[in-house]
């Protein structure tokens, strides 16, 4: 077979072309520019960011011949380069430590150190997955990286530097290798699709790239396969069905539902997804995405995307973060379920379940009716418990009378009839924490104008909506509302605090001041803890 894999192809043979390490590339030039040159080295990072890469290039360019010293820039020409690059050369030393893990591979590779180099100036050492080797060949090695001969350089590849022992790390110089970015992974694809001819858009790089998490090489690797899918091309519908992804209009359409509570609709959405065929896995992973890009658009509005911007005007801080929380422990525990399908389906219910603007049951009315009427008590056990719940329900009668119940008012004039007026309203726990920091200022015209002391005051739009839909229901007409910035006085919290704390005074007055207990406190030299009287509605 002549075809030789993208990843093979394009591999760096010079610093200048490592993707996204520049903090790597330009301390190891510095240091051969400086003739600073370090006697082992530990590249740490996940697969496919370019620690073997790295280690190729070092052994390259400290025995280049195109200069007398060793040159930041190989020439790829020579006879060192070549050899090398090839992997035959006598100096350059590339051990799998996985599979040559044991004391005696060690032996065997360290019995080659005193010897000098054969064509170059340093021999090169290059153990890959590191973190494999045995106790007895870390314990081999230690010695030969603390005082090595002045041709010898070292490099230890790992994906887990910390089961390296501390004594090796400790020898060492460690560079981390970082993740490359979407951006930077996308426009080196692009350059690379160019070079090939290859006929591609940009929304299939960016799936390629977003789906490889950071690793050039499962970028490649991807690419590759794509471009066999699409039979020499890249499309974004071939790619949504080789990687199993859709559209994230679906997604955003779903999630939409969810904000609002409509449960029905969010299912009705999940089945358009399912006639996709995709793979649920993927789709809570791009929900998780999604949810976290509104989260970053409330703190930091830094999209440009219109419907991640209405998603985000739409739902609290507290309730987006709590979706956030259900779907990523959704998402740790999604293969210990049986079934895919249904692990989404939970987490889409526990989201509708937690949501504190309960559209969801608003329909469910005529069901609890039936049910009720479908539980009706037997007339004859009626008669038998009669008499036993008679002095109780004569006791909850006083106590409900004893309760004022708010009475229907027609307009708005002070802060009273607004604290009327809020109290009568049904409405979610978020639209009465957002509306009862508020204060009454005026009513005139059906037009509704409340007070905020934070001229920064924002309201999600849906309850603000909810709270505008509770007061054309209260007044029977549509209402509009408002919000101005001024001095908030007499507030539906600051109310009802207020209320709670003369009770509470007035019961720890009604404690204190009662001549039976501070006998009793006197006679037994007791005393009342802090804090431990409390107020009874």
């Amino acid at each position: 077979m002549s075809y030789e894999v993208l990843a093979r192809k394009y591999r760096p043979s010079n610093f200048d072309e490592v993707v996204g390490q520049d903090h790597i590339t330009q301390a190891l030039s510095n240091s051969i520019s400086q003739d600073r040159m370090h006697q082992a080295f530990i590249f740490s990072g996940t697969r496919g960011v370019g620690k073997t890469t790295l280690g190729r290039v070092l052994a390259k360019c400290l025995n280049c011949l195109s200069s007398e010293t060793p040159v930041t820039k190989p020439c790829d020409n020579c006879a060192n380069c070549e050899d090398i690059r090839l992997g035959r050369s006598l100096d350059f030393y590339e051990q799998d430590a996985a599979s040559q893990r044991g004391i005696d591979a060690m032996k065997e590779l360290l019995s080659t150190i005193p010897q000098s180099p054969a064509n170059g100036r340093y021999k090169v050492y290059l153990l890959d997955e590191a973190h494999m080797l045995t106790t007895e060949s870390f314990n081999a090695l230690l010695k030969n990286l603390e005082e090595p001969p002045k041709h010898v350089v070292f490099i230890l590849a790992t994906t887990n530097p910390e089961k390296l022992p501390k004594t090796i790390q400790s020898r060492c110089l460690q560079l981390n290798l970082k993740t490359v970015g979407k951006s930077i992974l996308s426009n080196h694809l692009k350059i690379i699709l160019e070079s090939e001819d290859i006929t591609f858009d940009q929304e299939s790089i960016d799936l390629i790239a977003e789906s490889a998490s950071g690793s050039v090489r499962d970028a490649l690797t991807l690419m590759d396969q794509a471009i066999a899918h699409g039979n020499g091309a890249l499309e974004a519908k071939n790619i949504k069905k080789l990687l199993g992804t859709i559209d994230n209009s679906y997604l955003l359409e779903m999630l939409s539902f969810i904000i609002d509570g409509d449960g029905t609709n969010a299912f009705e959405a999940l089945s358009k997804i399912e006639e996709l065929s995709p793979e649920y896995e993927i789709i809570l992973k791009n929900l998780i995405s999604i949810i976290h890009k509104i989260s970053l658009e409330k703190a930091l509005s830094n999209t440009d995307d219109e419907t991640i911007k209405n998603l985000s005007n739409n739902i609290d801080e507290e309730f987006c973060q709590l979706l956030y929380e259900i779907a990523v422990n959704s998402y740790s525990k999604f293969n210990a379920h049986p079934s895919s399908k249904e692990a989404l389906e939970i987490c889409i219910l526990r989201m509708l379940a937690f949501n504190p603007i309960h559209k969801i049951t608003e329909n469910k009315t005529e069901e609890k009716k039936n049910l009720k009427k479908h539980n009706e008590p037997n007339p004859k056990d009626l008669k038998e418990t009669f008499k036993v719940n008679k002095n109780e329900n004569t006791k909850q009668t006083k106590q409900n009378t004893d309760k004022e119940k708010p009475q229907n008012i027609n307009s708005i004039q002070s802060d009273g009839e607004w604290l009327t007026l809020f109290n009568s309203l049904t409405l979610s726990p978020f639209a009465r924490n957002y509306f009862g920091c508020l204060s009454f200022k005026s009513f005139n015209k059906k037009h509704l104008i409340l007070v905020s002391s934070d001229d920064e005051y924002k309201i999600p739009e849906n309850v603000f909506n909810e709270f505008i839909s509770a007061c054309s229901k209260y007044f029977n007409e549509s209402i509009s509302v408002e919000i101005a910035q001024g001095a908030v006085t007499n507030s539906p919290i600051q109310h009802n605090k207020k209320i709670e704390e003369d009770r509470q005074a007035k019961a720890e007055q009604d404690i204190l001041g009662n001549s039976s207990i501070q006998k009793f406190l006197n006679k037994y030299d007791g005393k009342i803890i802090d804090d431990s009287i409390k107020s009874l509605d």
